[in-house]
């Protein structure tokens, strides 16, 4: 869990590198065509990719594709850190958006996490856009806009796909992403060549961020549980901080840290994690 915690929290430092040579949109096509690839390799019985490939396509869609191509678009405007902290907001939106279509009860401290994670998620925008241009305004709702999609992808994958083989579901997500992704990456070339850097960057997002985490995700959730490894989630923006201090030299500010925390604690409440036995 701390691997793949490490892993999903380097792919915003990597993001900050790779964007601004490929720009989001081609960046992502790369980044989903080298997973599709490497899943595709790893998945034996590529049929059962066709049994459910409408619901996979609209998840690819949902999860994949549009989601990725936001929160490459905000580390345009805001840090690694912010960004990974962004997506930590994931699984409070999961929250509400399950309670409205799916009908789950939230209980008074999952409420209570919804509103404490937003409101450390307000204190660290507040901080980051300060008095500067609109740019960083809209790359943090590009961040959590990509957040609400993952909620919205949870909700649809149980709706639609409750019972389908992980990978199935991964490798899908990775080749519905790249048959949209792709042409629309060639589309969206950038004039001037990207960098060593910028591709390494790129591969390591399709590589390691994307086909090696869902392997290893996909791996640890029979081993224990969902409600366990769903607690990744914490591990996601500790690192994403991390790694964009000592890779990017970004700052760690104390708003920063305390809002990180803050949204930590409204996640975990938000998830239910308080109050079990466990």
């Amino acid at each position: 869990m701390v691997l793949l915690g490490a892993i999903w929290g380097g792919a915003f430092p990597m993001l900050r590198v790779a964007a601004p040579a490929f720009g989001p949109v081609a960046l992502i096509g790369v980044r989903v065509a080298v997973a599709a690839a490497v899943l595709l390799a790893l998945l034996g019985a590529r049929r059962r990719l066709l049994e459910r490939s409408g619901a996979l396509f609209v998840l690819a869609m949902l999860n994949t594709a549009v989601p990725f191509t936001l929160f490459a678009y905000a580390t345009l405007g805001v840090s690694a850190g912010t960004a990974s902290l962004l997506n930590a907001t994931t699984p409070m939106f999961g929250a509400l958006i399950a309670f409205a279509w799916l009908g789950e009860r939230l209980s008074a401290l999952q409420v209570l996490g919804v509103a404490l994670g937003f409101g450390g998620i307000a204190a660290i925008v507040w901080n980051e856009v300060g008095n500067q241009a609109d740019a960083p305004a809209f790359a943090v709702a590009a961040g959590l806009a990509g957040a609400a999609l993952y909620g919205i992808a949870a909700s649809y994958a149980r709706r639609r796909l409750d019972g389908v083989d992980a990978m199935v579901v991964a490798t899908g997500c990775a080749c519905g992403a790249a048959l949209v992704m792709v042409p629309a990456a060639a589309l969206t070339w950038p004039e001037q060549r990207p960098g060593a850097l910028a591709w390494a960057s790129a591969v390591g997002l399709g590589v390691l961020c994307t086909a090696l985490a869902y392997v290893l995700y996909f791996r640890l959730l029979p081993r224990i549980g969902a409600a366990r490894a769903v607690t990744v989630t914490f591990l996601i923006p500790v690192f994403g901080v991390f790694w964009g201090a000592i890779l990017l030299g970004e700052p760690l500010t104390l708003t920063l840290l305390l809002g990180s925390a803050v949204v930590l604690l409204g996640t975990a409440l938000a998830m239910g994690l308080f109050g079990r036995r466990a």
